[in-house]
């Protein structure tokens, strides 16, 4: 049976840096990470980008599970509200699936170092952090499991999905 494992968090909760541990890790895996979808300069968030950037992920992620050759699919990206996960999960063939919904969780102070490095190497703008902090307390109601990120290495957050 294939494994869907859709990884949310707030940004720089290290989603992708897990993503892509955890396929090296898992058996046949593919990783898709939401953002590739939606890399568009200037970044414009309407209610038609939104329905097509969601419609982007399923189409590929419909793909990856319609493949043989993948066990594993791993699929991260902001998923901070429950209709988002919902609208991807009820757009997707898993018929023959194991669906693991998973929030990468951290707190204030380990975010906000987090982005303030990624910032100071010019990875992202710092407007992040107050966006980024505002949505942690978002994953706690959310139907998922919360794995805790706070002084873990990606492999052992990897590690911890992967025993899932």
């Amino acid at each position: 049976m294939k494994k869907l494992y859709l990884i949310g968090g707030t940004m720089g909760v290290g989603k992708t840096a897990v993503s892509q541990q955890l396929k090296k890790n898992l058996p046949n895996s593919v990783f898709l990470d939401g953002d590739w979808c939606w890399d568009a300069n200037p970044f414009q968030v309407t209610e038609e980008t939104k329905t097509m950037v969601t419609e982007n992920i399923c189409y590929l992620l419909n793909n990856f599970l319609h493949c043989s050759v993948y066990e594993n699919i791993i699929f991260c990206w902001v998923m901070h509200e429950q209709h988002i996960i919902d609208s991807i999960i009820n757009n997707l063939d898993i018929g023959n699936c194991e669906v693991k919904c998973i929030s990468l969780m951290t707190d204030e102070a380990t975010l906000r170092n987090r982005l303030e490095s990624d910032i100071k190497a010019g990875i992202r703008s710092e407007d992040v952090i107050e966006r980024s902090v505002a949505r942690i307390s978002k994953y706690q109601s959310l139907n998922t499991i919360k794995i805790d990120t706070v002084n873990k290495t990606v492999k052992q957050v990897a590690d911890d999905i992967a025993n899932l």
